[in-house]
């Protein structure tokens, strides 16, 4: 995990078990806005003791390669997550996956703190491949890979169970040569 800072306002840093009840009021706080489209999210009433599992659990994916979650602070305040889903070392190949509170949107965050998670992927990770993956009707997430300008491979069918139904995902994907290309 790593510490970044994007900007005097916002920075990436590890979540730690002291952070679990600011984590968990952020949740439930945005319960609504998050649940819409999260399928790690079902209970309403969340205990902090779950959300400090989570943080043990994330740290131990951490430890054992497999990728892992990290905060977004705004203003000194927790805004969300971003993480590495997994990490497929064979083929160097990542997935991002984001969440931020809906007081936070709007600021150009998650955009700003992809870039980070990219550029630490293909330079210090030196993977070939992220891939970001949205609900088709996420308009919202889907911004961003387009904004950053990932490439629109298609959609995978019913690929993710969201609650009670399956829904489409779009997979966006970026080359470590177009990254660069970018400027």
């Amino acid at each position: 995990m790593f510490n970044h800072t994007i900007d005097d306002q916002t920075e990436l840093r590890p979540i730690e078990p002291h952070h679990a009840a600011e984590l968990n009021g952020l949740v439930v706080r945005n319960f609504d806005h998050l649940h819409k489209w999260s399928n790690w999210l079902k209970d309403r009433e969340r205990p902090v003791d779950l959300t400090g599992q989570w943080i043990l659990q994330n740290r131990a994916r951490h430890g054992a390669g497999e990728g892992y979650e990290i905060g977004i602070w705004h203003d000194g305040r927790m805004a969300g997550q971003i993480g590495f889903n997994f990490f497929d070392r064979e083929n160097r190949r990542t997935e991002i996956g984001y969440w931020l509170g809906k007081e936070f949107e709007g600021k150009g965050i998650v955009t700003r703190s992809c870039v980070a998670m990219v550029e630490y992927a293909f330079g210090e990770l030196n993977l070939n491949r992220v891939e970001i993956k949205c609900g088709t009707g996420n308009t919202k997430s889907r911004s961003i890979p387009e904004r950053l300008g990932f490439r629109n491979e298609g959609v995978a069918r019913q690929t993710e169970w969201l609650h009670d139904r399956f829904i489409d995902l779009v997979v966006y994907a970026m080359l470590a040569e177009e990254w660069e290309e970018r400027g």
